[in-house]
């Protein structure tokens, strides 16, 4: 699998690591994220509020499907859990 390519801001604090060192690091950062970002993460770590029926979707499998529509209806907002 092929590790995207991303802007990243690292903080280091050690100014003797060496740049393979820390191109390693980065690369570690990476396949650590994309091992996280999945579409089940997402839908786990989101709920949907339909102001229109009044109603929380929670369920990861209907968040998947409302999240993979291509245009959402007027009044439903996708939250963050945390």
């Amino acid at each position: 699998m092929k590790v995207p390519n991303r802007d990243m801001l690292v903080l280091v604090k050690d100014e003797f690591l060496s740049d393979d060192s820390i191109q390693h690091e980065l690369e570690k950062i990476n396949r650590l994220l994309v091992s996280f970002e999945t579409s089940e993460n997402l839908c786990a770590a989101h709920e949907v509020f339909d102001m229109n029926s009044y109603k929380k979707v929670s369920k990861k499998s209907k968040v998947q499907k409302i999240l993979n529509t291509e245009e959402l209806k007027p009044f439903m907002f996708i939250i963050n859990k945390n």
